[in-house]
């Protein structure tokens, strides 16, 4: 369903999944296997966020639009973002010890340069998922438990959070299957129409209720949608390009979540082979077949709608490009 090119003949296909779900749970749209089960991983933060929102910690650290964009981000590591996760674990009492995500290189290449130039290595903190942590910790402290191993699928905040997703997914804890997330949390898994339900049914809760917890999120995550992601990536850009309509979260293994919000739809979409270089072409051509971009929206995206393959000379010698055709109910 996704094409890669060279010298005009299809090199490589990488087979898409995906779902879109309206607020009433049903199923108007779809590719390949629309149950599909698969990690939500990062596509889940802003799930995991609504817990120190709902539980009033967001507000009793007087947490701003940024710093609870960050708290659902998978953030580039770039200085703003470092400073933010950082800004969150002043208010809390916490530092960059506590966190307990391992450290990786940030994703920007400015940051991650500037950081080889200064002799330092990267922390804890610059970590794509640190923003996270630092809200499982806002969390354990709001409600005074233990942070120690805040990262164990038994410790107060991952069964906080496990009920929360299962609610918004209509599940519960023990039915649904669990593993460990990259940054050591447990992460889990939900069929692609399920997961496209939850977020379908958030866009939709925000919209009736501006002083929901899912309101207050999603108006954080679009209106600070740098924070969620940086510089040039697509979950921020999709939030830009559509004036924050549209609510995006990548997540690892190419898995991509939205919300519409205009319309109350969700959509999941799964990269089956994991590679993300298929995410940015089979996301926009699913959305922009569903007539959830504009002509202008879509030319704005039009880079990461097909992208090109280079060699080693910096020589466009193909494409990767989306070759499908959306089903839909009748």
């Amino acid at each position: 369903m996704i094409e890669v090119t060279r010298g005009g003949r299809v090199e490589s296909r990488h087979q898409v999944s995906a779902a879109l779900v309206d607020e009433r749970g049903e199923l108007r749209a779809w590719l390949g296997d629309p149950e599909l089960l698969a990690f939500f991983r990062s596509a889940a933060k802003p799930v995991q966020a609504l817990a120190i929102v709902a539980d009033g910690a967001a507000d009793a650290y007087d947490l701003s639009d940024a710093e609870i964009a960050v708290c659902c981000a998978s953030h580039s590591g770039e200085p703003a973002h470092v400073e933010a996760v950082r800004s969150v674990l002043d208010k809390i009492g916490c530092s960059e010890d506590d966190l307990v995500c391992g450290p990786h290189w940030p994703f920007h290449k400015d940051a991650a340069e500037e950081l080889r130039g200064a002799g330092a290595s990267p922390g804890r903190i610059h970590n794509n998922c640190s923003g996270k942590h630092a809200a499982m910790l806002a969390w354990s402290r709001h409600e005074g438990v233990d942070t120690t191993d805040y990262h164990h699928v038994d410790h107060p905040v991952q069964r906080r959070i496990c009920s929360e997703i299962a609610s918004w997914a209509g599940s519960t804890c023990e039915a649904m299957p669990v593993g460990v997330d990259g940054c050591g949390v447990p992460s889990f898994a939900q069929p692609l129409n399920v997961m496209a339900g939850v977020y379908a049914s958030i866009v939709a809760a925000a919209e009736r209720d501006p002083a929901s917890a899912a309101a207050r999120l999603t108006r954080a995550m679009t209106n600070e949608p740098y924070f969620v992601g940086g510089t040039g990536r697509l979950t921020s850009r999709l939030m830009q390009v559509t004036g924050g309509r549209l609510l995006a979260k990548f997540g690892a293994e190419a898995v991509y979540c939205l919300g519409d919000r205009d319309r109350g739809w969700g959509v999941a979409v799964k990269v089956e082979d994991g590679h993300r270089r298929a995410v940015g072409p089979a996301v926009i051509e699913f959305i922009a077949q569903m007539e959830m971009l504009t002509a202008d929206e879509l030319e704005a995206l039009q880079d990461r709608h097909t992208l090109p393959v280079r060699n080693t000379r910096d020589e466009i010698v193909g494409e990767i490009r989306p070759n499908f055709r959306v089903e839909r109910s009748a």
